[in-house]
C-alpha cells in the first residue's frame, strides 16, 4: 500500500514539474503515472547501486553529484516515454529538484 502511495505522489510531482519548469513537458496525467512508475523503479532498484558506485565522486563534490544523478535519471526516463520530454540538462536538474522537494514534502505530511 505504501508503494502505491509513493507512486501516486511521484506521479503527481512529475505532472507538477511539467507545469513548473520550462523545458519539462508532460502530455497528460497518464504519461506522468508511467513516468512515476519508472522513476519509482529506478529509485528503489537502480539508484542505490549507482550511488555506491559513484560514492567517491559524491564525496569529492560534497554531495552535489547526487543532484547530477537525479537529473540524469529524470532525463533518462524522459527518453523512454513518449509524451514526457525534457529539453536539456538544466530543465532535467530543476525538474528533478522539484520532484524531490514535492515528494519529500508529501512524505513528511503523510508520515
Amino acid at each position: 500500500m505504501k508503494v502505491i502511495l509513493k507512486w501516486i505522489i511521484l506521479s503527481l510531482a512529475v505532472f507538477g514539474a511539467g507545469y513548473a519548469i520550462a523545458g519539462v513537458f508532460v502530455a497528460d496525467i497518464w504519461v506522468a503515472v508511467l513516468a512515476g512508475a519508472i522513476l519509482l523503479f529506478i529509485n528503489v532498484i537502480i539508484k542505490p547501486i549507482v550511488k555506491i558506485l559513484t560514492l567517491p565522486l559524491t564525496v569529492i563534490s560534497f554531495g552535489l553529484f547526487g543532484f547530477v544523478l537525479n537529473a540524469l535519471f529524470f532525463f533518462f526516463v524522459s527518453k523512454l516515454i513518449g509524451g514526457f520530454d525534457v529539453v536539456g540538462f538544466l530543465p532535467a536538474l530543476w525538474g528533478s529538484i522539484v520532484v524531490s522537494v514535492l515528494t519529500w514534502i508529501a512524505d513528511k505530511i503523510l508520515n
